[in-house]
Parts: structure tokens; sequence; C-alpha cells
């Protein structure tokens, strides 16, 4: 059973076309492109995976700063992260890998490390994905 979320924000986006279509959500309206691993032409456009990953890096560096402010460390501005997302077969369709390559420049390697699990446990997409999709979370 799922936890009841108190819905604080809801964003809303609108896609037609499929892979090959048009994505729009705000005031960002984008060009979609099925990657040439995927069967598709390649091109200029983004796709779902990409977003994915730019969404989930995002998020990410968002809890490491509600962590690091609960406990009194200060997230360094030039916090940055290296995100992929996968896209392969699985028995009954297809499912997604997820890495994240996290830079917290100035921390020792213990305090990151902890900041970056703690991280993990409230980021919204970390609990989205938890227990469907492999997630590595590494620190660069």
């Amino acid at each position: 059973m799922t936890e009841s979320v108190t819905v604080l924000y809801t964003a809303h986006g609108k896609a037609t076309g499929g892979r090959e279509g048009t994505a729009s959500a705000g005031n960002q309206n984008l060009k979609l492109s099925t990657p040439k691993e995927l069967g598709g032409a390649g091109g200029d456009g983004t796709n779902p995976e990409e977003l994915f990953a730019m969404g989930y890096a995002a998020c990410f560096i968002g809890a490491l700063k509600a962590v690091g402010a609960g406990q009194k460390i200060a997230v360094p501005a030039d916090t940055h992260i290296e995100s992929s997302v996968g896209i392969g077969k699985i028995s009954h369709g297809f499912g997604i890998t997820v890495e994240l390559k996290i830079s917290l420049p100035g921390l020792s390697p213990e305090v990151a490390d902890k900041l970056i699990n703690d991280a993990h446990q409230v980021c919204p997409y970390s609990n989205a994905t938890r227990g469907n999709v492999d997630v590595k979370l590494s620190r660069i």
C-alpha cells in the first residue's frame, strides 16, 4: 500500500505524437525524437529518458539541500549531478536504470556519502523509483 501524499504543487504537461512528437509544460515546448538505439532516426529533439535524467538530477540536488539544511551542512553552490537513464527490455516490456554521479566539492567523503544516502531517502524521484528501478549512486 502506498503512503498518502499531501500535494503542495501539481505540474501539468502534455505530449502529442509519442516519441516523434512534441511535449509541453509551462512555458516549455519541446520537440521529441526517438534515439537510433531504440529504432528511431535520432534527430535534434529530446526524449523521455533525457527529461527524466534532468528532472531526477535537479530534484536530487533539492533533496541534498533540504537534508543539508536540516543537518547544518552547507551544500556547495557548485554541487552538480551527472545523471544517466538507460532504457531496455525486461520480461514484460521495458524498464529503466538510473545512475547519479554526485559532485559535492569541498565536503569530506564521509559527510558527502551520508548526505547522499540521506537525500536518497527523501528525494521524491528516489521514493518513486525505489523497488522498481535500479538506481546507482556514486560520488565524483
